[in-house]
Order: structure tokens, then C-alpha cells, then sequence
């Protein structure tokens, strides 16, 4: 592309993160940067969603504080839940119920359905061992 803008670096990053393209990802985040491009919510909602579905936890970690510490974006709903899921998959349960709890806006059914989802499949998990 001859211009690049916030929609057109978001929407590459979003596809990468869902096909499972971690790596690419996160180079393409560097690009953006090092391109003078300031991130948004929604290049860090790609950003956790691509770690979540590599399993990429401390990535996914890192990239959270980014948000917060360097960037001063409070986290919303989008990105909360992206670390929700992150963290359940893991299986750090605990991490991703604190999340829950410290989060600036309020919890909804999504990101409680989430939590649920990563504990049944704990659980099941525990039980099989049985």
C-alpha cells in the first residue's frame, strides 16, 4: 500500500493473530512502531488475541503492560477478555480471575462465560485423571 493508516496496520494484524500467525504479528507490531504509527485498543486487542491463540502467555503479559505502562491505554472489555482467555487456557485461573475483578469497566457474560469455559475444562481435565 502507497499509505498505511491505523485501519489498514489493524486489520493485518488481526487477520495474522486469528490464522495463528504469532510471529508475524508481533514483527508487524515492531513495523507499525518503528513506522511512527501509535498503537490503539484494537492493535492491542489483535495483539492479545494472537498471543491467546498461540498460548503465548508471556508475550501476551508483556504486551498488557505495554498497553498500560508505555501507551497510558486503559484496558477495556475487549482487552480484558483477550487476557481472560489467554490466562485460562494456561490454566492460571486465579491471574485470569483477578483480571476480572481489577478491570476499570465491568465484567459482562463473555469474559465470565470465558473464565467458566477454562475452569469446566479444568475440572474435566482433573476428572479424566481420576
Amino acid at each position: 500500500m502507497p499509505e498505511r493508516n491505523e485501519v489498514s496496520w489493524n486489520s493485518i494484524l488481526l487477520g495474522l493473530g486469528m490464522h495463528g500467525h504469532a510471529d508475524e504479528t508481533f514483527g508487524l507490531f515492531e513495523r507499525m512502531e518503528a513506522a511512527g504509527m501509535k498503537p490503539d485498543h484494537v492493535t492491542f486487542t489483535a495483539l492479545l488475541s494472537a498471543c491467546s491463540h498461540a498460548g503465548r502467555v508471556e508475550e501476551g503479559l508483556k504486551y498488557f503492560k505495554r498497553m498500560v505502562q508505555d501507551y497510558k491505554i486503559e484496558p477495556q472489555l475487549e482487552q480484558c477478555t483477550c487476557m481472560v482467555d489467554l490466562l485460562g487456557r494456561a490454566g492460571h485461573l486465579s491471574h485470569a480471575y483477578d483480571i476480572i475483578l481489577t478491570m476499570p469497566c465491568g465484567p459482562d457474560d463473555r469474559i465470565w462465560g470465558s473464565l467458566l469455559d477454562h475452569a469446566k475444562f479444568m475440572v474435566m481435565k482433573d476428572w479424566q485423571k481420576l
